[in-house]
């Protein structure tokens, strides 16, 4: 079965999608005029701002959606994602993750802002996403729920079980915990974080991790200035093995290529369709405002979180030979340069790093159980009633499926949670570009409108919707 679902990925990954995302990449680029690029001063400056004025107590702020996306983003496939695509696709993996991040932030803006311009009103917090924009923007509600299905299944089931199993690998390396030991209490605490809902969920991440990030970035800086002379050449061996004559003659080329955009795009999820989810929940005057931080986030996750990883990796000099694999290369190579603490201050970091990718993941999948229940309307309110039932029966099965999986993770093979992985986000992904790309002409006009009233000295751009769209006014419910 393993090797089916392999082969399955290797025609997604080697033939169409590193074509498709490099593609929108380069599109949205040029159509939005290099946007991660030319409005980064004010993807920083949005970070400080606060909740709308008119916001109940209950909101979730742009910086609590910010923080529920990167604590998504920055995971496993920060350090052990990283350690993965170097001994598979060589040092050269890293530069192909840098240009990943560099033209995939265009269409994490695209998505981001598309998923404020559709979101609607729930109970407690603006709620969106790919499946509310193919709905209300595409018109396409099958297509929408077999976006939400996969959602389920990519975060919920197979994300969730290769961060457990990380973490797991990373506390037996470094302690010795038994996994199974780990896997339980991992299982108990998951549960008291999510059965507490999104508030909960919001609040965890903003705190967690801005502290978890700014510590790992310091201890690689430590190492990376403990190298410095190195430094010269380990980018010379990056860019020569993205685009080295060796490399191409030995095959290494093409897998450095599809390692460094698979995982670049496993670790910043532009383009996956995740972040959207939890962009949609913040509470702000123009979409573009969130698209913004969204785009600044993958900038965060790779080009520095990322980079940090592989800085500590290659400038270590540390045998890649397979006999460390993952997490556990990650934490060989920061012993070598630190002593035995390396391997514990990576167990440390990943149990925050990962566990926090748990919760992120965890809320985009009921995101998108609760869109198969709202987003139809039903014709009475006994009907109504009943599907309030059914939607909360549901979620309490996926909580606890959530539970199982966590613990699966804690058993399974790596190589076997990579499989899952990797099928999971190819099939997520495909349905999400598809709707980028119809429906990118709304996000790049919001962006025209932001700039447009920020060049008339509004500091502050709000979006009319009626003004702007007054065709689709009426499904842009979550505007007044």
């Amino acid at each position: 079965m393993t090797e089916l679902i392999n082969t399955i990925n290797n025609a997604l990954w080697g033939y169409f999608l590193i074509g498709a995302l490099l593609l929108c990449a380069l599109w949205f680029t040029v159509k939005t005029h290099g946007v991660q690029f030319t409005m980064f001063k004010e993807m920083v400056r949005l970070l400080g701002e606060s909740p709308t004025k008119k916001a109940g107590k209950k909101q979730v702020s742009p910086f609590q959606a910010f923080a529920v996306s990167l604590a998504s983003r920055v995971g496993t496939g920060n350090l052990a994602g990283v350690a993965s695509a170097i001994i598979v696709g060589g040092p050269g993996a890293v530069f192909w993750m840098w240009i990943t991040a560099l033209f995939g932030a265009s269409i994490s803006f695209v998505e981001c802002t598309l998923a404020q311009l559709f979101k609607i009103r729930g109970k407690d917090s603006f709620i969106g996403g790919p499946a509310y924009y193919m709905q209300r923007g595409l018109h396409c509600r099958p297509l929408g729920v077999l976006f939400a299905l996969l959602m389920v299944f990519s975060f919920g089931v197979a994300n969730n079980s290769l961060q457990t199993n990380t973490i797991c690998g990373a506390m037996e390396e470094a302690f010795g915990w038994n996994p199974i030991v780990v896997g339980v209490i991992l299982v108990i605490v998951t549960l008291a974080i999510i059965f507490g809902g999104i508030h909960r969920i919001a609040g965890f991440s903003s705190v967690v991790v801005p502290l978890m990030a700014v510590g790992y970035v310091l201890v690689a800086l430590v190492v990376i200035g403990m190298n410095i002379r190195a430094v010269p050449d380990v980018l010379a061996l990056i860019v020569r093995s993205a685009f080295g004559f060796r490399q191409a003659a030995g095959g290494l080329a093409g897998a450095a290529v599809m390692q460094g955009i698979k995982r670049g795009l496993f670790s910043n999820e532009a383009g996956e369709g995740s972040s959207p989810n939890a962009a949609a929940t913040a509470d702000t005057s123009h979409p573009v405002k969130q698209g913004l931080m969204q785009a600044l986030g993958v900038f965060v996750d790779t080009l520095v979180i990322c980079s940090c990883t592989a800085f500590i990796i290659l400038c270590s000099g540390v045998e890649m030979d397979g006999a460390d694999e993952g997490i556990r290369l990650t934490q060989a190579a920061l012993s070598s340069q630190i002593g035995p603490v390396g391997t514990w201050f990576v167990a440390v970091a990943i149990l925050f790093f990962a566990y926090s990718s748990i919760i992120g993941n965890y809320y985009y999948g009921e995101a998108n159980i609760r869109f198969l229940f709202h987003s139809k309307p039903v014709a009475s309110l006994s009907a109504a009633a009943r599907m309030q039932r059914y939607e909360g029966v549901t979620i309490m099965v996926f909580r606890l499926l959530t539970g199982v999986m966590i613990m699966m993770g804690a058993i399974w093979s790596l190589t076997t949670v990579w499989v899952l992985v990797d099928l999971a986000m190819a099939l997520v992904t495909t349905c999400n570009l598809v709707a980028v790309v119809l429906l990118g002409r709304y996000a790049i006009h919001l962006l025209a409108d932001y700039r447009s009233q920020k060049r008339g000295g509004i500091k502050d751009p709000v979006f009319h919707k009626r003004d702007l769209f007054p065709e689709i006014a009426d499904e842009l419910e979550g505007w007044e």
